[in-house]
């Protein structure tokens, strides 16, 4: 059974083991769980933690999946879109833990870092192409936009591959477990966030030229680069975070001349 809202169901009890450890959920944790399915994931979760809270937009998967989970005492389910959930109505802080579809991942990372201050951290099975740009270094080519914007306020690890004979139905590609430690601050001490991720948009929308090159929409980019010390002829790419927010300040000195 393939879900509409393009989940796959995973049953391998060694792999949902997997990230209940990563995950590293105690007895006094909350966890938020996103796209339950048909609740084999939640009840390892049920096991683990204080309180269990299901998200689920299936209308066709929640009277089956309260039947499922009616042994735990300790599980909400409420039918609801991730997307548009209001986080910050969940009881004091709390772990993120789930098998998110793959339609919504992006969107979804956005809008739970969103609410960050109430996130402790995040272990997710997306993915595996989706999980390597996360949680990609500077100078390798799945490094880019997604990179940085959740490495901003986010590190992220990929734990572990997982193989797309794992689920029913199989997908068409591998997936990958992510852990997320979240933090209310950036880790990296930009003063304007917005500009700062306009400049790493526009220099990845042409990944392909230097820097001079994809970013000459931005008076002064000569300038700003010889000011921070970066090389013109150096690709989007090459640039580490660091580099990025030394960048985009120098710019917006520049624009502010």
């Amino acid at each position: 059974m393939k879900r509409p809202f393009g989940q796959h169901f995973l049953f391998d009890p060694n792999i949902l083991k997997k990230i209940i450890r990563y995950s590293e959920i105690t007895r006094d944790d909350t966890v938020v769980e996103i796209g339950p399915g048909l609740g084999t994931l939640t009840r390892f979760l049920a096991l683990h933690a204080k309180k269990v809270i299901a998200i689920e937009i299936d209308k066709k998967l929640i009277g089956r999946l309260q039947e499922i989970l009616s042994p735990h005492d300790n599980v909400e389910v409420i039918r609801a879109d991730a997307l548009k959930f209001p986080f910050n109505d969940i009881q004091g802080n709390f772990k993120v833990v789930a098998n998110i579809p793959y339609n919504i991942t992006t969107p979804l990372l956005f809008r739970l870092l969103e609410f960050r201050e109430k996130i402790m951290s995040m272990t997710l099975l997306m993915q595996k192409e989706v999980a390597k740009r996360i949680a990609a270094s500077h100078g390798s080519k799945e490094y880019g936009v997604l990179s940085i914007g959740i490495q901003l306020y986010t590190k992220p690890v990929l734990e572990f591959s997982v193989s797309r004979k794992a689920f029913l139905p199989p997908p068409k590609v591998d997936s990958a477990v992510v852990h997320f430690e979240v933090s209310q601050a950036p880790f990296f001490p930009v003063k304007d966030e917005e500009f700062f991720l306009k400049v790493v948009k526009t220099a990845f929308s042409q990944r392909r030229k230097t820097l001079t090159n994809s970013l000459k929409t931005f008076k002064g980019i000569k300038d700003a680069l010889r000011k921070t010390g970066l090389d013109p002829k150096l690709r989007p790419e090459n640039l580490s975070i660091e580099d990025y927010v030394r960048l985009a300040e120098a710019l917006e000195q520049s624009l502010a001349l």
